[in-house]
């Protein structure tokens, strides 16, 4: 097939459903999906309301990740951690499991994935690891999640990839090389090379920017539109231990992208988790699960303070306005600097990610 075919819309031409389709509603109106542990490390898909309620819970084969939220029906693909090799596509209405991905043979998966904006396409990250080349494995959702194809990532190591409201797609590469014979050993952490990759709605590279010089070990890893529409993302440091380095860029298509600095950084311990910006007043969070830290920004990129919040890992933009945040012991809501804890019950240790589903 060819790669226009792959991004093409895939249901066009199918007649409308006779019986109305299920949509998120029926899955309870969680607004959150995040993956989650439980003491005796079980683990699951998670759906949350903003009110901290638990509204399904759903096992899965391993410790997730992400999770990639179907744009209409109540459908979760729940990824395993790097370098996991499944992917379980769960109706979150019924609780069942819909299809199970295995990578191909030579792949293995990165924990992210998105939809194409009419939830016909899945696009999943993935190692071409004896390549190395980093790739996104396109999936049918109409047909069962049949794998159709897949294009170049445009690096090495993409983990997470956006779907951009044109329907093109942003990815990060990570730059970090790993095989699945060697678990999750950092191969070639002297010569990385990360970058942000702009794919159009044919596949086709649109942009590309390259993080270089000093900054070549400083691997992009989670990324998330701000309120002007452009990618603001989260770095972990793969350098020198002792080196304080910017954990955050901004960067808008055709710019050269920018580094935000704050004087609280050095509390992430070198390592940003997840990252979201408000969509009314632009106020960015970026989580350190490491550091049980949160550092703010202002719209325009400047600090505007931390907080400490036990294992803070996931973090996006609430329904109601401002972020909401999974930590130790439940969720924190921040709208206009003012936070506030909403305990959740169970005791959870969350993944790094709090996926909306709608917003």
């Amino acid at each position: 097939m060819r790669r226009r075919d792959f991004f093409g819309n895939v249901l066009a031409g199918l007649g409308t459903a006779a019986l109305p389709l299920p949509v998120w509603a029926d899955a309870g109106a969680p607004d959150f999906v995040t993956a989650g542990n439980k003491p005796d490390n079980s683990t699951w898909l998670v759906g949350l309301n903003t009110g901290g309620d638990v509204l399904f819970q759903i096992p899965i084969p391993g410790r997730g990740h992400a999770a990639a939220l179907h744009p209409t029906r109540p459908e979760a693909v729940a990824f395993a951690r790097r370098p996991g090799r499944f992917a379980v596509i769960i109706d979150c209405a019924s609780g069942t499991e819909i299809a199970r991905l295995n990578s191909p043979e030579g792949r293995h998966f990165y924990g992210h994935g998105t939809f194409s904006p009419d939830g016909s396409l899945l696009f999943t990250t993935e190692n071409d690891y004896d390549a190395p080349a980093g790739v996104l494995g396109i999936w049918d959702a109409t047909d069962g999640y049949k794998r159709i194809g897949e294009v170049a990532s445009g690096g090495i190591g993409p983990h997470e990839v956006l779907t951009l409201p044109g329907g093109g797609l942003v990815v990060a590469n990570g730059g970090i090389q790993t095989h699945p014979d060697m678990s999750r050993a950092k191969l070639n952490l002297p010569t990385m090379q990360t970058n942000l990759t702009y794919l159009d709605a044919n596949g086709s590279m649109t942009d590309q920017v390259a993080l270089d010089g000093e900054m070549h070990q400083n691997s992009i890893r989670h990324i998330a539109p701000d309120h002007q529409g452009h990618v603001v993302a989260a770095l972990q440091w793969q350098g020198s231990p002792t080196r304080d380095v910017p954990l955050v860029l901004r960067h808008a298509p055709g710019a050269k992208p920018t580094f935000l600095h704050h004087p609280d950084a050095p509390h992430l311990k070198q390592y940003a988790g997840s990252i979201a910006s408000c969509a009314k007043t632009g106020e960015i969070a970026v989580t350190g699960p490491k550091g049980s830290h949160v550092l703010f920004f202002n719209a325009d990129g400047l600090p505007n303070g931390s907080a400490q919040h036990g294992t803070a890992a996931g973090v996006a933009r609430a329904p109601t306005g401002g972020l909401m945040i999974t930590r130790d012991g439940g969720l924190v809501h921040r709208t206009n600097g003012i936070e506030t804890l909403i305990p959740v019950v169970g005791d959870w240790a969350w993944d790094n990610h709090l996926v909306p589903i709608s917003i």
